[in-house]
This record gives C-alpha cells, sequence and structure tokens, in this order.
C-alpha cells in the first residue's frame, strides 16, 4: 500500500488558527506525512511542526505560474518537500489548444527552476480540465503530452469524476505521469459540498487505487458539513482498513 497522506487545505482553519495543534492531531490520527499549501508563507510553522510531530511532506501546494518561483522551491527544499504542486489554473485556460499550450510550457520552465533546489514540479486538477474538450480528447489529457517528463501530475479523482471522467480509466491511461491522487469522496458538486469520507459517495474509490498503485494516497476535503477531523479519521480507517 503507498502510504497515506494529508492535504492541509483540508483543515485549513484550524491550520491558520493553531498550525503545532492542527499537525499534533493529524499525527493523532495515524498520519505521517502531510501535503501542505502556501509554503512560503507557512514555511515557519512547517518547519517547526513538522519534526515535531514525525511528519514529513513528500508533496506540497504552492501557487508557479507568476509567481516567485525561486523562493517556493528553496522553501520547499528546506522542508524535505520533494514535488510542488500547483493547484490551479483558471478554466478559461483550458478551452483551446494555445491556452493548454502556454500552460504545459509555464510548467516546463517552471521544472527547470525547480530541479536547480533539487525538486520537481506537479500539476493538480479541478474538474473543468476533465469537461473541457479538445478534438474528443479531454484537455487534461492533451496538456499531459505536452509536458516534460520531469513534470508530474496529481490528479485529483473526485474533481476527475466531477468532470465527467472515468477516474480509474483516466489513470491507466496517465501510467508513472501520476505521482500522486487525491482521495476524497461525495455527491460530486462542483461547488463542493456534499463531500463525505472516502467510500461512502460516488467516487468508485477502490478502482481509483487499483488504478494507480504507486501513486502517493493524499486524504482531502474541500468542505465538510460535519467535524473535518472526524471525517479524516474516517478515510483513513476506510483506506486502511481495507488493506490498500
Amino acid at each position: 500500500m503507498s502510504e497515506l497522506s494529508v492535504q492541509l487545505y483540508s483543515v485549513r482553519d484550524a491550520f491558520a488558527a493553531d498550525p503545532a495543534e492542527t499537525l499534533r492531531r493529524l499525527a493523532a490520527l495515524g498520519f505521517t506525512q502531510v501535503e501542505p499549501y502556501g509554503v512560503v508563507e507557512n514555511v515557519e510553522a512547517l518547519r517547526a511542526g513538522l519534526p515535531a510531530n514525525g511528519l514529513t511532506a513528500p508533496t506540497a501546494h504552492a501557487r508557479l505560474i507568476g509567481a516567485d518561483q525561486a523562493a517556493v522551491f528553496a522553501a520547499a527544499a528546506e522542508l524535505g518537500i520533494g514535488l510542488v504542486i500547483d493547484p490551479l489554473v483558471k478554466p478559461e485556460q483550458w478551452q483551446d489548444p494555445a491556452g493548454i499550450a502556454a500552460t504545459a510550457d509555464a510548467l516546463n520552465a517552471a521544472a527547470k527552476v525547480a530541479a536547480e533546489h533539487g525538486v520537481s514540479v506537479g500539476y493538480h486538477n479541478h474538474w473543468w480540465e476533465l469537461q473541457a474538450r479538445i478534438d474528443g480528447r479531454s484537455a487534461f489529457e492533451v496538456f499531459a503530452d505536452q509536458l516534460d517528463p520531469a513534470v508530474g501530475l496529481e490528479v485529483d479523482t473526485y474533481w476527475a469524476t466531477a468532470g465527467g471522467e472515468d477516474a480509474p480509466a483516466l489513470l491507466r491511461r496517465l501510467g508513472d505521469r501520476v505521482r500522486a491522487i487525491h482521495v476524497k469522496d461525495g455527491g460530486l458538486a462542483t461547488d463542493a459540498s456534499g463531500q463525505v469520507p472516502a467510500g461512502q459517495g460516488r467516487v468508485p474509490v477502490a478502482e481509483v487505487l487499483a488504478a494507480a498503485p504507486d501513486a502517493l494516497r493524499v486524504v482531502e476535503f474541500d468542505a465538510y458539513d460535519g467535524d473535518l477531523f472526524e471525517a479524516i479519521a474516517a478515510s483513513h480507517a476506510f483506506l486502511t482498513g481495507a488493506g490498500r
């Protein structure tokens, strides 16, 4: 089983209020890895809080296109983060081949800067990259074909499903370009409402995991109508109890 991680954005309010306690609570749930966001902004809290709680951060989210990339990658390298993932490029950039190519070119260029710091670059999808079609293919796959092999993908399997894609089939097509997956579940609303612990919604979680056996599994919630730590614990229990 690929080890589990958890996206800190899931508990962003708690983390903003008390990062040390938030990291302690996640470690107490059984996590040994987390996926931070805002690497530069949160570097001090992470520098202290990760080792204090026996946590590592193999991946992180940070805006790369149009950002001070050297600062992001320097902070990532300091924290031991190997893969820095741009979390979002707006929907209008995925509607035509020129927009897709521009995004691929920007991340390919970022990968060269990252390599100077011993770090890699990735991209994380929402639903719109799968919903947009170019000659019958999703914009996301058209994009993936234009990436330097050094650029990885983090497939958000909830958003891919919400975008109308068969997520397990997508993962199989993308193969080892998928370095990590976001594992989340729910009713597939694109406003993030109705998200539930893994295994309780409409995402075919078992099939998703089988389709990307070597990818890091990152538990995430964009929103949850209840106690987020309880929901994260339920996802952890499902993923580990299922023997995956």
